[in-house]
């Protein structure tokens, strides 16, 4: 009867996969940046559905898993097939990376929206596991409760892009106002809403702050495609552009999805620790084999000798572009010794909240390495981009060009997070506490 039952639901997961990839490889053709065929663009959607069931439904284990696993694998297809193999075929592979990005960028869209989005969300819906009544109505209680309250802090710093660019005035268009007053309401209200999704999709992933971090920062970049891009121009009853001109208009909209995101999981990792440990593990026969004092420390400890390594990676990098007489501003000196020295006392410091936030998510190498580049990239928005100018004095200014700027500082943070969470993974001792690779 197990084994009937188990060839049933691949039977479904293989039919769902197929027809949803050819669903979305005929949207693909509808594109006008696309060079396929009808034909050619349903055969590549039917190949993406079935070779992602292949890979990757063993992986899913909740809509939360699967979402992010078909928004992934949606966007290596567009960096292989549009970004790679297409230029190679048609002559065009002597564009740069960055133009082949831009022309490419309503692709981008269709991809993770046609591709990634219903491939995931419908495999992540039939491998869930069935809970009992009771249980689901707790664990519901719990997904919004937390995830809307902490959606309500994202969105309240993402309020202050939202003010200086007076973008409340637009989201009021959607119940046909022009006040700034209702703009706001709704803007928190779509922000608790997307909190409490994120609850009901990410509870069963969400074992530590650090993963939930890098759901939230992933959840938040997703909803900068679907939201301001997408939904935004139907409820306002405008024609839907993907263009690369048109989301560059929105581009610091994706720097507050992303801020918003990142607190969005931390706030909810910490609520939802506290809510497990009021209402759930409040009991005598729970505990852990060491203090959770002993741990922090020995957890602080990992993360700042991880941090070590990357840390002089990081400001090696950085060197060429000149930037540390400005972070030497911080301690009223314009030294570059000065502004070295307090680049490795930040990345101490980063490396120090990783081993607090990721000591139960490194099981092997190559997740610790995702794990630590996430975490890198994390940072890059929140601290050149957002923490870096407030701390100087300055506005913060999420623009393509204040981004352009710091552009050559993102690979430098990717090596950073990937070579801490490396050596992370070397120094500290087996655990029996530790998460499985997923």
């Amino acid at each position: 009867m197990r084994q009937m039952t188990m060839r049933f639901s691949w039977t479904h997961i293989i039919i769902l996969s197929l027809l949803t990839g050819g669903i979305g490889g005929a949207l693909l053709a509808q594109i006008s940046s696309s060079s396929l065929s009808l034909p050619l663009s349903i055969f590549l959607g039917v190949l993406y559905g079935l070779t992602f069931a292949w890979l990757f439904a063993r992986l899913i284990v909740s809509v939360g898993s699967g979402l992010i696993w078909g928004l992934g694998s949606a966007f290596l297809l567009w960096l292989a097939v549009p970004m790679g193999i297409l230029p190679f075929l048609q002559g065009t592979a002597h564009m740069g990376m960055l133009d082949e990005a831009r022309a490419h960028f309503p692709e981008l869209v269709t991809y993770l929206l046609c591709f990634g989005l219903p491939l995931g969300f419908l495999n992540g819906l039939l491998k869930m596991s069935k809970a009992s009544e009771e249980n689901m109505h707790f664990t519901f209680l719990r997904a919004v409760t937390v995830g809307g309250l902490a959606g309500l802090v994202g969105g309240w710093a993402f309020s202050y892009w939202f003010a200086q660019n007076n973008a409340f005035v637009l989201i009021a268009g959607i119940v046909n106002s022009d006040s700034s007053a209702v703009g706001m309401l709704l803007h928190y209200l779509i922000a608790g809403s997307i909190g409490a999704s994120f609850g009901l999709l990410f509870q069963r992933d969400v074992r530590s702050a650090g993963s939930s971090i890098c759901w939230g920062l992933a959840y938040g970049l997703f909803w900068w495609f679907l939201g301001p891009l997408t939904l935004l121009p139907l409820l306002l009853h405008q024609p839907i552009d993907w263009s690369y001109l048109h989301a560059g208009a929105f581009f610091g909209s994706l720097v507050g999805h992303a801020v918003y995101g990142i607190l969005l999981g931390w706030i909810y990792a910490w609520g939802n620790r506290l809510w497990l440990g009021l209402f759930v593990e409040s009991d005598p026969i729970n505990r852990q084999a060491e203090g959770p004092g002993i741990v922090t420390l020995r957890s602080l400890g990992w993360g700042t000798l991880a941090s070590g390594l990357g840390g002089l990676l990081f400001s090696i990098i950085t060197v060429a572009t000149g930037v540390f007489p400005q972070v030497a501003v911080l301690m009223r000196g314009s030294s570059p010794l000065v502004g070295f020295a307090v680049y490795l006392v930040i990345s101490v410091l980063i490396g120090m909240s990783y081993g607090l936030f990721f000591q139960h998510e490194s099981p092997d190498a190559g997740s610790s390495m995702a794990w630590g580049m996430l975490y890198g990239l994390a940072w890059w928005f929140l601290g050149p981009l957002t923490l870096m100018p407030i701390l100087l004095g300055h506005p913060v200014t999420w623009t393509i060009q204040a981004a352009d700027l710091l552009l050559p500082s993102l690979p430098a943070h990717l090596i950073y997070g990937a070579t801490m969470g490396l050596v992370f993974f070397l120094v500290r001792k087996p655990s029996y506490t530790m998460a499985a690779p997923r």
